[in-house]
Parts: structure tokens; sequence; C-alpha cells
């Protein structure tokens, strides 16, 4: 009895000694206070716990100014309720990173970040603290480059890491994008609330030649683009789910492929909410948001296996944005010139799109690189309508191509459909599909252009609307049944 009585203590100690250890960054010498630069205390803490073989750093209630923190292997950086991690607006504080292996467009010679880790598992962001950017406040550098390379930093980038946890945490006004995690594997994000207006490129998160990624329970709402899915080098995009989130932007909602070499596989996106942003005022954008949905493909790369379902869009100018370019854009110097790339085996099911713009819904490839099997089932949609002559271009052959153009609709802006246009596709399915205005709309419900293969099935169309006519042009093999004016 001595002897398993003996036994069980040395279990419960050896249990004991192993239990991950806390490290708060107070007993670091890092204080609150916005006058109080803590980037050295904090760091010191995360390389104790790293050294220790893990654990936990502690950020306690209060204010706590920093800047770029290096998270390391089996560290989880968790934030108490009321703890603020605070970027300083000292651009020295965020000296630049040098360039990792893994290279990508947007990668200028290294990057700047408020959270960074390279290379690192098991690294986690928790609790219900805040991460606030201040990033009005962060300005590129002189001589910086243009646009979005011009080093501001994120709050949050992961490069080439695995086994990563994001969960609970407020991110705020990031100085460029809010998170980015590149060429990571096996990353759960999870119940995070972030709002993004401070500065340009404001998007809430950016997930980016990414492996085996969830997306839940989340609430974005954001200047540019929500939750954003990119393939910005050679690394793939495959294995997502985003699911659970509710989405506001200026700009697109839920978006995939604005840059796509690596392209994408495997993506579910599911039981989401999206509406208008709460902001008061924007940088850019729309204010009505420009797109719900959109897929895309552009820089080369393939889009395959796509299933978009449940989605309550309220407002937004394009409620569905599918679009195969050609920009051809390298994703540095070296690479080869990417060819047309491809899209197809897409499914989008059960949308309810309401008080949305006058711009309609679109998918669209363009010549020698075609959309394939592709299908959209019980969907409803009602535009603003209200149209009136002049605020459109009435002829279908006068909508450009614009296959090195930047993927929006704000090209086009007011398609000559209010349901759908559609061109340049080959296998397409549309069943159970409401479209109607909230006023009377001159346009066309749907046309499609150079389409093989058309189904329509169970469509109902606005009798109040002057024309009901689908408009069809070099059209093959298409069937359309069952067809209801009946709104």
């Amino acid at each position: 009895m001595v002897q398993k009585i003996f036994f069980c203590v040395l279990i419960c100690l050896s249990a004991k000694e192993g239990v991950a250890k806390d490290f708060l960054i107070t007993d670091f010498g890092a204080k609150p206070g916005v006058d109080e630069l803590n980037t050295i205390p904090i760091n010191d803490a995360i390389d104790a716990c790293y050294k220790n073989g893990g654990g936990r750093v502690i950020v306690p209630a209060g204010i706590f100014k920093t800047g770029t923190l290096v998270l390391k292997d089996n560290v989880e950086l968790h934030l108490e309720i009321g703890s603020v991690l605070f970027a300083s607006i000292n651009r020295q504080d965020f000296p630049l990173q040098p360039q990792p292996i893994y290279h990508s467009l947007k990668d200028a010679g290294g990057w700047r970040a408020l959270i960074y880790a390279l290379g690192a598992s098991h690294i986690a962001i928790t609790g219900y603290g805040t991460i606030d950017g201040n990033g009005a406040n962060l300005l590129p550098g002189p001589g910086a480059r243009p646009n979005d390379l011009d080093g501001r930093p994120r709050n949050i980038l992961f490069i080439s890491c695995k086994n990563i946890a994001v969960e609970g945490v407020h991110m705020r006004n990031s100085g460029i994008w809010n998170q980015h995690y590149l060429d990571c594997e096996d990353v759960v994000v999870d119940k995070i609330n972030v709002y993004n207006h401070a500065n340009r490129n404001n998007d809430g998160i950016d997930i980016d030649g990414c492996r085996r990624f969830i997306l839940s329970n989340s609430v974005f709402d954001t200047d540019d683009d929500a939750v954003c899915l990119k393939s910005t080098g050679p690394a793939p995009c495959e294995d997502v789910v985003i699911t659970n989130c509710i989405v506001s932007s200026f700009c697109n909602a839920i978006k995939t492929g604005t840059e796509s070499t690596g392209g994408f596989k495997n993506i579910s996106i599911s039981n989401c909410v999206i509406k208008p942003s709460r902001a008061a005022k924007r940088l850019f954008g729309d204010s009505l948001g420009i797109t719900g949905i959109s897929l895309e493909i552009v820089d080369g790369g393939i889009m395959d296996g796509i299933n978009v379902s449940n989605i309550v869009i309220e407002g937004t100018q394009c409620p569905i944005y599918v679009r195969l370019g050609n920009r051809a854009r390298k994703y540095n110097k070296e690479a080869p010139t990417p060819p047309p790339g491809q899209m197809r085996n897409i499914q989008i099911n059960n949308v309810t799109a309401y008080t949305t713009g006058n711009y309609s819904s679109s998918i669209t490839g363009v010549k020698g690189a075609i959309i394939e099997n592709i299908s959209l089932d019980n969907i409803r949609i009602t535009n603003a309508g209200n149209i009136k002559p002049g605020e459109y271009r009435p002829d279908y052959s006068k909508v450009k191509e614009d296959e090195k153009g930047y993927p929006q609709p704000t090209v086009w802006g007011n398609l000559p459909s209010y349901g759908f246009f559609i061109r340049h596709v080959k296998g397409i399915s549309l069943s159970n599909v409401t479209l109607s205005s909230v006023a009377p709309d001159l346009r066309f419900p749907i046309i499609a252009v150079d389409v093989e293969n058309l189904l329509i099935n169970h469509i109902s169309l606005n009798k109040k609307n002057s024309k009901i006519d689908i408009l069809l042009n070099d059209v093959k093999n298409y069937k359309i049944d069952n067809r209801a004016i009946n709104l």
C-alpha cells in the first residue's frame, strides 16, 4: 500500500513539474502607461518562457506601449481582460525583420509588425484583451515604396509557422493589414473581434498561402477587405473553413484571389452575415460595401473545390462576384510569368441578399480563360432598382473585358442586368433563383454571353420590371425551365 501511495505521489509531482509556467510581464519590468516603452521587458518575458520550454506570457490589465514583439516556440501570449498592447508611434520601435526564405508578392525586402513570428511552432495569442496598432499615427518612412509595400507594420504577422491559435482577443487600428498569416499550417482563429478603420489597406484578416486553417465565431468591421484569402507566393491556400462570422467592410466583405499564384483548393465559407460597416467615415470604398462574396483568380493559379453556403447579405453594391482575369503578375522578379488561371467546381447555395445596390452580381472569365462547373442554388437577391437611362450601359457588348485590370465590379459600375451578368463560362446552373427590385428596374434580369451548357431552373422574376426576358448571346446547349413572373 505504501509503495502504491509513493508511486502516485511521484506521478503527481512529475505532472506538476510538467505544467507550463506563467510569466507575468510586470515581473520583467513592464510598466503600464502610454509614456512607458515595454518592448524589452515583454520580449524578455517571451524569451524566458521559451527557454523554460514554453508556457504563458501574461499581459495584465492596463495599457502597455510596445514595439515589435517576437513570439517563439511553445509561447502563448495571454491578454487579460482590461489589458491593451498599444503600438508605439516611433518607427524605430518596429525594426525591419530579415527577409524570410519564403518570398511573396507583398514582400518589399522584409517586414514590420507589432507581433511577429517566423518559423515558430505551437504559438498562441489568447484572452479578452486588446491589440491596438495605433495605426493612424504609423506612417510610411522616408523613401518607402508606394501603396501597401511602404513598410507600415501589421498588428500580427506570422510567416511559415505551424500550430497556431488566436482566440478571444480584440484587434484595433493597425498600420496596414490587421493580421497576416503567410505560408502557415494548422491555424485556428476563433472568437476574435476586429475593428479596423485607422489607415489605408486596413484589412481584417489575410489568410495567405495557408493550409488547414479554421476561422470561426468572429466579428469584423474594416475599411478595406474584411476576410481575405490570398496566395501571394507559390504556396497554395488549401483546406480552409470560414464559418459563423459577422462581416462588414467598405470594400469587399469575404474575398479570395486578388493575388492567386499558389491557387485555392477546398475552401468552405458558411453561416455568415454580411452587412454595412458601423464606422462613421471611410478612407475609401463604398459606404454600402463593394462586394459581399468575391471569388477571384487573376495572377495565375487554380481555384478548385469552393463551397459557399448559408450567407445573409444586407446592403453591398454587388452581392456575388466571380472573376477569372489575367493580370499575370509575378510574385517576384525571378518567377516565371504565370499563365492564365483556372476556376472550376464552385458551388454557391442558400444566399439571401437584400437592400443591395445596382451593380448586380456577375460571373465572368475572359477570352481563353473560362470558368468551369459552377452552380448556384436557392439564391434570393433584391436590389435597389430605380435605375434610369444613362446610369448604366444598355449594350452588353460594351461591358469591357478588362482582363488586366483590378478585379472589382467598380470597373463596370451598373451592369446592363439587374440579376446576373455571365460571360465566358462553361457548365453553369442557376436553380431556385429569385430576382427582384425594391423599385422598378429597366435592365435584363440575366445576361449570358459566350456560355456553354447553361441550365436555368425555377427562376422567379419581378413582374413590375420592364424587361422579363433573359438575354442570351453565343450560348450553346442551354435549357430554361419553369420560369415564373410572380413577384
